[in-house]
């Protein structure tokens, strides 16, 4: 496509795909609209990089589609201010909107190559990400605390080990559910081990990887 396409195709992804799914939120629509969404995926998805679907990025992890993207950046009502921890870097794009709404984002991503190829995209602009790979469950130990945790691949129920790296009022975005039903959800801390949780939508995602199958995935 060319600078002209690109635009339009843009435009027409905020205006047809991420407004009619009530996100109003013009933070979001700005940041959606200033980051490269076409420098996230390879050459030959070129054309697929603003469709309405999830695109595959290799070890069967997929970009989610725009409006559950856009979602997720409106439900997490980020600050300035905000510390951010991204739990499944893929392709970076989530990556670079959490950076430019907020003061700092810690990205994890299972798998080294992906964790890579994202760093390679963002730079020089990722004065403010710190990328990580591995396991969170095992890197949980090892981190501090954050305004706003965003998971990016599906559990089957909720996060155990997780929701107590949240400062208190900060916001958790995770997807909760096996296929065929999984909803997108909202935590947020209002005291110590107390969380108030909102239903947003119903969609399906691939699942968050660990290297451990015993996990239990509960608060």
């Amino acid at each position: 496509m060319n600078i002209m396409d690109i635009d339009q195709a843009r435009f027409n992804m905020i205006e047809q795909q991420i407004r009619p799914w009530d996100v109003l939120d013009m933070q979001v629509l700005n940041v959606i609209q200033s980051v490269p969404r076409e420098n996230f995926v390879s050459e030959s998805q070129k054309n697929l990089a603003f469709a309405d679907m999830e695109i595959p990025i290799g070890h069967g992890q997929v970009m989610m589609s725009p409006k559950v993207e856009a979602r997720m950046l409106q439900s997490l009502k980020i600050l300035p201010d905000d510390n951010i921890l991204e739990i499944g870097t893929g392709s970076g794009f989530i990556t670079a909107c959490l950076a430019k709404m907020g003061k700092h984002v810690t990205s994890c991503e299972y798998f080294d190559e992906l964790s890579d190829a994202a760093k390679k995209r963002l730079q020089p602009e990722a004065s403010n990400i710190e990328f990580l790979t591995g396991d969170i469950f095992e890197l949980a130990d090892s981190l501090g605390s954050y305004d706003v945790i965003a998971v990016t691949g599906s559990v089957p129920e909720h996060i155990d080990g997780i929701s107590r790296l949240l400062e208190k009022n900060g916001r958790l975005f995770c997807i909760i559910g096996q296929p065929p039903v999984m909803t997108a959800k909202l935590f947020t801390k209002v005291a110590e081990n107390s969380f108030r949780e909102e239903s947003l939508f119903e969609t399906i995602i691939p699942p968050l990887l660990s290297t451990s199958t015993e996990k239990v995935f509960s608060f």
